[in-house]
């Protein structure tokens, strides 16, 4: 079977079996060899990897994956491109297609059946409509997990490498930031898929912490702390906080445990840093203990 980072090879499967790209899925195949490399390279993937591919399309990156490693789960929801990968990935005995919705699989028992329970490595082309939801999902539920390098969309790769301060900053930037370290690995134009995206992509590849860089003492009280503070960004932490339905808390209390961290009263949370919210969460959380 030939490689499909040749166009050519993509259109004629595409042809061969009359695929309608389904935009509820956000379809775009990747058609550049280089690219798949550095994606390859970029997540380091070696003979003694599991690695776990989201949304394999027609098996165009799952060949270069089969290649470089061990073992290869490839999960796609779209029920039409199963019989296309089955084709596509025919000379590559150490991967699995899995015609699912990746939200719904029990990726830990996956890699407990498939990898011993030792950390595995994701990889995907991401359809954005579900970008943050997927990367959250494999963050947020203590998955036995290396890495993931992921195309996203470009503003929302650089979304999760921003600091403080920044226009782009804001919960995703500091959820990534608490359970892994960002780092984008190369920018790729609309160009390098069929059919073309509106808008540029990246390749970014989060390398999970061993432990999270700051220490708090009720991580999902601190996260609904960080999304209040960025829904209404103009308006102040104080105010987003109490405007908050799933907190309200008092204005004076987080004035006050502002002015004990230091910060005036009219701060917005694009200011603090994860550190930061770690504190505000310890002094907010006591009073309401």
């Amino acid at each position: 079977m030939a490689k499909l980072g040749n166009p050519q090879e993509t259109i004629a499967i595409l042809q061969r079996y009359n695929v309608r790209l389904q935009k509820k899925y956000g379809q775009n195949f990747l058609i550049d060899e280089h690219v798949l490399e550095k994606i390859v390279d970029a997540a380091e993937i070696g003979p003694d990897d599991f690695v776990l591919e989201i949304g394999p399309g027609i098996g165009t990156m799952t060949q270069y994956l089969a290649e470089a490693a061990g073992k290869v789960c490839a999960v796609e929801i779209d029920r039409q491109l199963i019989p296309i990968l089955e084709y596509t990935l025919k000379d590559y005995d150490n991967v699995t297609i899995m015609n699912a919705d990746i939200m719904k699989v029990d990726i830990r028992k996956l890699a407990e059946e498939e990898n011993g329970g030792r950390p595995i490595k994701v990889v995907a082309n991401l359809p954005y409509y579900i970008t943050t939801p997927i990367i959250m999902a494999l963050l947020e539920k203590s998955v036995p997990l290396h890495s993931i390098t992921v195309m996203v969309q470009k503003e929302v790769a650089e979304r999760m490498q921003e600091g403080p301060g920044t226009k782009d900053y804001g919960a995703l930037s500091l959820a990534v930031r608490y359970y892994a370290e960002p780092y984008i690995v190369a920018y790729v134009p609309p160009n390098c898929f069929i059919p073309r995206p509106a808008v540029g992509s990246a390749v970014i590849r989060l390398t999970r912490h061993d432990q999270p860089p700051v220490k708090v003492k009720d991580e999902e009280f601190m996260f609904r702390i960080i999304r209040a503070s960025f829904n209404q960004r103009r308006k102040t932490l104080q105010n987003g906080l109490y405007n908050s339905p799933e907190l309200h808390i008092e204005k004076a209390r987080t004035v006050a445990a502002l002015e004990q961290m230091g910060y005036p009263a009219t701060i917005r949370g694009e200011k603090l840093t994860l550190e930061d919210f770690a504190k505000l969460s310890d002094l907010l959380g006591e009073e309401n203990a």
